[in-house]
């Protein structure tokens, strides 16, 4: 009887190329993956390779010289990313967007190019890590006091943020002054998208800083910008898209005409 140990994980090969063991272990590093799962990121490190493999390989096969460009100062692309980038520069032709497909694209959906959002916003914040559970009850039972005194006396804002915020905006009343869209957390921008100018949240705004009673002092919603003043945006946007489209059925054309052993590359 063999007592011999099989191996975790398969041999690689592609085109008779053995992709080694410890290469795959290094770029699964770089993948994700749950923590009573990790062989999905060893999968994902395994294709990521596979299709640097081929790409090398098609490059050579075209006798390709590596010509590496300058990234940032003294920083310089290794001849294996010059090989791909230039392999690439010369087999993937996406198709140039038209003015029709940005007019389409602006048409179907206008709100993605609405100017900013202004906000003006006041509020006391509370301030509290997530992570501790007892600061973090101790904060909101304090915003849940303090909001209940304001839905009896509103006008009590300014002085109650003198009084009890974390925040040097206290100095203000809480005012924050003048922001936009994508100024500030997720959860206190979306909290204002939601309220009208002039009222106070019903509810305590959790964010990574803690607590926040939050009121919206004005709010003056963006207008949809102009085709001509997003057309660009919107050309480079469709380029990326066909490119990325056009590279990937590249790789699929290399992937399908090629020996790759060890790793399925479709499931």
């Amino acid at each position: 009887m063999s007592t011999e140990r099989k191996p975790l994980f398969p041999d690689v090969f592609v085109n008779g190329q053995e992709i080694s063991a410890a290469d795959i272990a290094a770029e699964a590093q770089n993948h994700n993956a749950p923590k009573d799962k990790p062989g999905w990121a060893w999968r994902d490190g395994a294709r990521a390779l596979v299709i640097r493999e081929l790409l090398l390989q098609e490059a050579r096969k075209r006798d390709l010289q590596p010509q590496p460009k300058e990234l940032e100062p003294g920083k310089f692309e290794t001849e294996d990313e010059s090989l791909i980038r230039e392999l690439l520069d010369l087999a993937v032709t996406p198709k140039v967007p038209s003015v029709d497909d940005m007019r389409k694209v602006y048409d179907a959906q206008p709100d993605m190019f609405r100017a900013p959002t202004l906000y003006e916003p006041s509020h006391i914040l509370f301030a509290a890590d997530p992570a501790d559970t007892e600061a973090w009850t101790e904060a909101l039972q304090k915003a849940e006091a303090a909001l209940a005194t304001l839905r009896a006396n509103p006008k009590d804002f300014a002085s109650l943020a003198k009084e009890l915020s974390d925040c040097p905006s206290r100095e203000s009343g809480g005012q924050l002054g003048q922001i936009v869209t994508g100024d500030t957390v997720p959860e206190f921008e979306g909290a204002m998208d939601a309220m009208e100018a002039g009222v106070i949240n019903p509810e305590p705004v959790k964010s990574r800083y803690g607590i926040h009673i939050l009121r919206l002092d004005a709010k003056a919603v963006g207008d949809v910008l102009p085709f001509d003043q997003v057309r660009e945006q919107i050309g480079e946007m469709l380029e990326k898209a066909a490119w990325a489209s056009a590279a990937n059925a590249f790789v699929q054309e290399l992937v399908a005409n090629a020996e790759i052993t060890g790793i399925d590359m479709a499931a």
